[in-house]
């Protein structure tokens, strides 16, 4: 499978087109929204989502309900627009009209953004040409594949959910999950102002969170992806492209401000010694084959075990501050304040959702490079059997 997105943050609409999507899969608007929604809420959001209300309209690729097999077509638009048609219009400026005219143009790149380089890069002057591309707004449409890569996981009894772990230091007791199923974390998470899963912990967030808004600063954390109901197998040692981890380690690290993404106990891994680390196997008929512990996150070799991948990833501070920091006008080579455009204090709530669909894209992906794909029915008796073979090998 694959997707491409286009649009800008303030243009008339995100679009995404996905191809590679078998046939018969279920597909409705209302479950992508739901997604959406999540997606713009989280303790910690700035203004813009009070002016959007992301919505997704299904152009091409699905009939009365379900896929065609053919490429699937979403749009969601964006409600201010209204505002930004003559700033971000397509049409070429009249002849009478000064291009250095345009309101909201932007000289002054923002210290921890793409606007500097990408105005190197791509030979812009008015760095909004950089911003309106490169911002989180993307997203959007990349939570709307995600939300169809996860309606195909569920038809394949495969369950995906994220939640923050960490916010400014404070961090949640995972613990407190231990056991339970995907269900059951989603249900807690999803009543979690901050989408954590340790109610004491996501208090202590909101509180940090709101002390950060009202300093003008931003505060950044740690989120964590569980996807359980893979059998082993999916991915490969035998090429290095291949190898899964390596893969959700990408996508985790495509999410704007991540910069960093680990496995199981991660980093914990280098001060302990393998006796500590590696996850024992068992054996038992009614599982087949397991481990005692969960250590290396579901993954070996570039290969799920069968135990749940648990893949966690690390967001900054937005850059965007409103006391910003001193940058440099590109045009005058001044001193000045960075420009402040709408943001959020803490976006890691959101990014949890964010991360859950990228992660539920790439591992779907994973699942429909090594099997049949053409249509669902035939997909899902493959996977099927291939949770028997590995049961009984």
């Amino acid at each position: 499978m694959r997707y491409l997105t286009a649009g800008e943050s303030h243009g008339p609409q995100l679009t995404t087109i996905i191809e590679g999507l078998p046939s018969l899969l279920p597909i409705t608007a209302e479950k992508i929204n739901k997604d959406l929604k999540r997606r713009q809420g989280g303790h910690g959001r700035g203004r813009r989502m009070q002016i959007e209300t992301d919505t997704v309209e299904i152009l091409a690729g699905i009939r009365h309900g379900k896929t065609l097999g053919s490429p699937v077509a979403l749009v969601v638009t964006n409600d201010d627009w209204k505002h930004w048609t003559k700033i971000m219009g397509a049409e070429e400026l009249p002849e009478d009209v000064d291009p250095n005219d345009i309101k909201r143009q932007i000289s002054r790149p923002r210290p921890g953004h793409a606007d500097l380089v990408g105005g190197m890069k791509y030979g812009h002057r008015d760095l909004r040409n950089v911003l309106e591309r490169s911002s989180a707004r993307e997203t959007t449409v990349r939570v709307a594949a995600g939300s169809v890569a996860k309606a195909l996981l569920e038809e394949l009894d495969v369950e995906v959910v994220a939640y923050v772990t960490e916010i400014a230091g404070i961090k949640a007791d995972t613990t407190k999950i231990a056991g339970k199923s995907i269900a059951e974390i989603r249900a807690i998470v999803e009543e979690d102002p901050c989408y954590s899963v340790d109610s004491e912990a996501s208090a202590k967030m909101v509180e940090a969170i709101d002390a950060a808004k009202k300093a003008g600063d931003s505060i950044g954390g740690v989120v964590e992806v569980m996807v359980a109901g893979l059998p082993a197998g999916i991915g490969s040692y035998v090429h290095y492209d291949r190898k899964l981890d390596g893969k959700l380690a990408q996508a985790m690290l495509s999410i704007n401000a991540f910069k960093g993404v680990e496995f199981g106990i991660g980093f914990e891994a280098a001060r302990l010694p393998g006796s500590q680390v590696h996850d024992e196997i068992i054996w038992d008929e009614e599982k087949g084959y397991t481990r005692k512990t969960n250590n290396l996150g579901g993954l070996e070799g570039g290969m799920t075990t069968g135990m749940p991948i648990v893949v966690r990833g690390v967001m900054k501070p937005i850059p965007t501050l409103y006391k910003p920091l001193n940058s440099v006008d590109i045009e005058t080579k001044e001193v000045f304040k960075a420009s402040v455009e709408r943001s959020d204090s803490c976006a890691v709530p959101a990014a949890s959702v964010v991360a859950e669909h990228v992660i539920a894209w790439e591992v779907a992906n994973a699942v429909m490079e090594q099997f049949h794909s053409d249509q669902l029915p035939q997909l899902k008796a493959q996977l099927d059997e291939m949770r028997r073979y590995t049961k009984e090998f």
